[in-house]
């Protein structure tokens, strides 16, 4: 994991005046930095940055640090961090808000929320990952031949073994609850 220097833990960007990135910030400035968050997360071996981490710069408005991360692309929302905080901060809903506001502010994580956007599409329209209509539409997204034909080597490869399969709808629909009600939360926040 990459640690912070001390320069860079002074370093402070200005936020833009958004209310969500307002409202995360208050959320956060409830965390006292004991890192169980961090100790909890199964995906924290992966993280650039701890949870912890970027908490701390959420609250001295680092965004540039934010953005370049990618902790929070790594979070499963598996809620383990949630149900163990001391002081009940909703890490979860944190990183989905960093999610959101990386799509809309810095233009290298709208390439990176592109892939999140088309798994989630795929999920819920076929109920399962259809790798060859996951590809398809994530490279439509991004409108770049050049990155269609970097991806050619291993759908080749994968080809090969028999590891790719035509779009089936068997399992359509089956998650449509679970989307249906992360809709119903999602706008209740």
């Amino acid at each position: 994991m990459r640690q912070m220097t001390k320069h860079q833990a002074l370093t402070i960007t200005p936020l833009p005046q958004d209310s969500e990135l307002c409202e995360l910030q208050a959320m956060l400035s409830r965390c006292m930095q004991c890192g169980t968050c961090t100790a909890s997360c199964p995906n924290a071996q992966a993280m650039d940055l701890t949870p912890r981490q970027l908490w701390r710069l959420v609250q001295l408005g680092q965004l540039d640090r934010i953005f370049e991360s990618r902790t929070f692309w790594m979070c499963s929302s598996c809620y383990t961090c949630w149900l163990r905080c001391p002081r009940d901060v909703e890490p979860t809903r944190a990183m989905a808000a960093l999610k959101r506001l990386a799509g809309e502010h810095d233009r290298a994580s709208r390439r990176k929320s592109a892939f999140y956007r088309a798994f989630a599409g795929n999920i819920r329209r076929y109920g399962r990952v259809q790798e060859t209509a996951l590809m398809s539409s994530y490279l439509t997204s991004l409108a770049s031949p050049r990155r269609a034909l970097e991806f050619t080597p291993i759908g080749m490869k994968m080809l090969g073994k028999g590891k790719l399969h035509p779009p089936s709808r068997a399992f359509a629909g089956r998650l449509e609850l679970l989307f249906r009600k992360v809709d119903e939360m999602e706008e209740r926040t």
